[in-house]
């Protein structure tokens, strides 16, 4: 018998969030442990927000849905809070009823950007650090890093001299004018965006073209493959070694340590700077570059120098979930400031479905 296409709602019904996300759903993991380090937050929280006057949007809640854009590739808060308007999922990670009001997209961002202001997301990070770091999943011993381009959310026409003086007011009609910059020079030290003041022209091989971009760094330890440090820092040739020693002064103790890297870190001014924070450096050799390798067989002959090159490449997996999941291949924020908390946003993302992958192996075998 074939069935009717009509539909009739129920006068009452009974139904809760709960009941619409499978047993076995990811989320599942990923919400208990996002819950379990936003409690350490509460003190934060109580410091941001006056104790009289009109409630806002709850931190928890605004976390868990900057969250979700994240794990989802939201690409904006508009369509953000119009998809948590009907995606029951959404609403039961985030907190929200199913009869509750969902909030309008330039409040959302505007009490996101006090998030932002109180660098929320990085003590949300360490939180999260804190957690693995009890379930003994960090290693104290062993590191690697390394770093990505991040382009800016700025124009090549934005890039304009500092003095004022382009020259070249573009042809055609219309605010998105033509502009011809072959045979000028260009370079930061005499231009910047308009846009984003913050951005550098950088080119990340002579093969490949000049961007505005910023650069992201990240440092990550041996056991679990886990960032235990994210950094973003202007696009230059020193950043990625500047941003790898300063994320190396964070960590607790002198005891000595390994740090992995690719060729890019091979130099001399590095390698002796690990040294001297008792860091061996299992740097790639770059024995092409002029004057030779800044390190050679008392490093390279050890087993562990192979062992630290081959897992020094998983860091890749953080940096490919973040530009194909977390959109930070181009970022939509403009300021260094902004631009950190997104990328450390994302970093905290990928070490949460990581952490929650790992606990939900573990159970089975912690149930016997």
């Amino acid at each position: 018998m074939r069935g009717s296409d009509a539909m009739q709602e129920s006068l009452f019904t009974v139904a809760k969030l709960e009941d619409f996300v499978p047993a076995d759903h990811p989320l599942r993991s990923i919400r208990s442990l996002v819950n379990e380090a936003l409690v350490r937050l509460n003190g934060l929280f109580n410091t941001i927000y006056a104790d009289a006057g009109r409630a806002s949007i709850a931190p928890e809640k605004l976390l868990r849905a900057m969250l979700i854009q994240v794990f989802f590739s939201v690409r904006s808060e508009r369509q953000l809070v119009e998809q948590i308007r009907y995606n029951l999922l959404y609403r039961w990670f985030i907190g929200l009823a199913i009869d509750d009001d969902v909030w309008d997209h330039s409040s959302f961002s505007k009490n996101r950007d006090r998030l932002l202001e109180h660098r929320v997301v990085e003590n949300f990070f360490t939180e999260v650090m804190t957690l693995a770091d009890k379930r003994k999943l960090l290693s104290k011993d062993h590191f690697s890093v390394d770093g990505t381009l991040i382009q800016a959310w700025a124009s090549h026409k934005s890039f304009t001299p500092k003095n004022g003086n382009d020259g070249d007011p573009g042809a055609g009609t219309g605010r998105n004018a033509a502009a011809d910059w072959h045979g000028k020079p260009r370079s930061n030290a005499t231009h910047a965006s308009t846009t984003d003041p913050d951005c550098r022209l950088f080119r990340k091989s002579q093969n490949a073209a000049a961007i505005l971009a910023y650069q992201g760094h990240v440092l990550m330890e041996h056991r679990s493959s886990l960032v235990v440090g994210a950094v973003v820092t202007h696009a230059d040739g020193y950043g990625e070694r500047a941003a790898a020693l300063a994320m190396l002064d964070t960590l607790p103790g002198k005891h000595p340590r390994t740090i992995a890297a690719d060729k890019a870190y091979d130099t001399r001014d590095f390698v002796q700077a690990c040294r001297q924070r008792h860091v061996t450096p299992h740097v790639a050799s770059h024995s092409t570059r002029w004057g030779g390798s800044a390190i050679d067989g008392r490093t390279t002959r050890h087993a562990g120098y192979a062992v630290s090159q081959s897992i020094r490449k998983r860091i890749e997996e953080h940096f490919g979930w973040g530009k194909t999941v977390g959109r930070i291949r181009q970022t939509v924020y403009r300021g260094i400031e902004k631009v950190d908390q997104h990328f450390k946003l994302t970093m905290t993302a990928s070490n949460i479905v990581r952490m929650a992958r790992m606990f939900s192996a573990m159970s089975p075998v912690a149930s016997r």
